[in-house]
């Protein structure tokens, strides 16, 4: 990713403290990193350094919101890489779920998938290059009990970025996704306990897989979907 210009939504959440100082490490040219959470932000400047900030464009903006990406997207130089970190997870058995959750879930991991793809792919092609990288689930592939939305929403998710990479074919332009058990980010703590946290994925291991797929180096990989499980 030297000298690229990426776009990394969820850049500021719990597994984006992992990730954007592993892009930020790869020597990218700007950082474009929208968000909602004020907080957010400031706890992430709090772990880098003057000159990763000055790389970084903090971009107040609603993901579900089209022309509000739209606008972001156009205002970048170039949308050499996008990263889409974004999603949600909730709990609750098929026959009890409320559809105004289940058409949230939906919303927040797919729709703002899918939007973020859409623009930063219109962008890319424009250039004639491009990596796009997606955060799937486990349950996209391996859907448990209590899991209904979310896993539907992430199998949506495996199977937007495959079309994707299948309209891509024969351009320098790639997309893929990976595909983590639990994380290991502070809010799973908090939910989860830490009894079993030795087996949940260290968010810094997950950012070295999506900087790889980000890289020029990954050009022969597209439509990959990478099971990223640690010890569980």
């Amino acid at each position: 990713m030297n000298h690229k210009h990426v776009l990394l939504t969820g850049g500021t959440g719990g597994l984006g403290l992992g990730v954007t100082p592993a892009v930020l490490r790869q020597g990218v040219a700007s950082l474009t990193i929208p968000y909602r959470n004020p907080q957010e932000v400031e706890r992430l400047k709090g772990r880098l350094s003057p000159g990763d900030l000055a790389r970084i464009q903090f971009v107040p903006v609603n993901l579900l919101d089209e022309a509000a990406v739209e606008q972001m997207v156009n205002r970048m130089e170039a949308v050499d890489v996008a990263i889409h970190l974004v999603g949600g997870f909730s709990m609750g058995a098929t026959h009890s779920y409320g559809y105004d959750q289940w058409q949230k879930d939906i919303a927040l991991n797919l729709s703002s998938t899918f939007l973020v793809c859409k623009h930063s792919l219109r962008r890319m092609r424009e250039t004639g290059y491009g990596r796009i990288v997606t955060v799937g689930s486990r349950g996209a592939v391996e859907p448990g009990a209590q899991l209904a939305a979310y896993c539907a929403a992430k199998a949506g998710v495996v199977a937007l970025t495959k079309a994707i990479a299948a309209e891509t074919k024969g351009t320098r332009i790639t997309a893929n996704v990976v595909l983590p058990s639990i994380i290991d980010t502070p809010s799973n703590r908090n939910d989860m306990g830490t009894e079993q946290v030795k087996q949940w994925v260290d968010p810094a291991s997950l950012a070295q897989v999506i900087c790889f797929l980000a890289s020029e180096a990954a050009g022969d990989l597209r439509g990959a979907a990478i099971p990223v499980y640690g010890d569980s």
